[in-house]
């Protein structure tokens, strides 16, 4: 029998619990993880830096490297690292479209521009990445400057949870922002991935916390 080809997925932090709930549910057990810190989605021009350490040091140890990131704000650079490589990555500009699906997410740009993005990820450390991370605990008059020009929270929910429910809730009104909430649920992401995510998800797959 042929040995399985061993993986290494370079990533945000901000997919990993997703990410290892679906390795879960299809044992893909080949796989090998490297987090990078969520935060750096505040200062993406060090992402591609971030993603060329975790390759140099990955070397030739693996027979295959993905990268779980989209271009999220780097201008391409990200992508110039990948070409250098000879490694691809997730597909799309930001995350949140293989989150909702590519189609989803287009409709959801096009029928709102000023749509700003949470995912369970977010929720859950919505202090710490937006309100802490932008420095709005400190300079509270920076909000119109961040957020001037959005309309609404769009919440895309991997998890059916209404306790994160109601936080996203929360964390609309803390920006002053119109709600929406849309049930992704892991197809999506396990699409991107290539992954079967037909399996149930509940908390309780995902066993990563951030």
């Amino acid at each position: 029998m042929e040995a399985r080809r061993s993986t290494l997925l370079i990533g945000c932090a901000a997919l990993a619990r997703e990410i290892t709930a679906l390795a879960k549910l299809n044992q893909w057990d080949h796989l090998a993880t490297e987090w990078l810190p969520a935060s750096l989605h505040n200062r993406p021009e060090k992402i591609p830096a971030a993603v060329a350490e975790c390759l140099i040091r990955a070397g030739d140890d693996y027979d295959e490297i993905l990268v779980a990131y989209a271009d999220c704000g780097t201008g391409g650079q990200l992508d110039n690292v990948l070409e250098t490589h000879k490694v691809r990555r997730l597909p799309g500009a930001h995350c949140y479209a293989f989150f909702a699906g590519p189609e989803v997410f287009d409709a959801l740009q096009e029928e709102e521009l000023g749509s700003f993005y949470l995912t369970d990820f977010l929720v859950r450390n919505f202090d710490r990445l937006v309100i802490r991370g932008l420095g709005l605990d400190r300079h509270p008059e920076l909000h119109s400057s961040y957020f001037g020009n959005y309309r609404r929270v769009v919440y895309l929910a991997q998890t059916p949870s209404e306790v994160l429910l109601t936080q996203a809730r929360d964390c609309a009104e803390r920006l002053g922002l119109e709600f929406e909430h849309r049930f992704t649920g892991l197809n999506p992401l396990g699409a991107a991935l290539g992954i079967d995510a037909s399996g149930p998800v509940t908390e309780e797959d995902a066993t990563w916390s951030a």
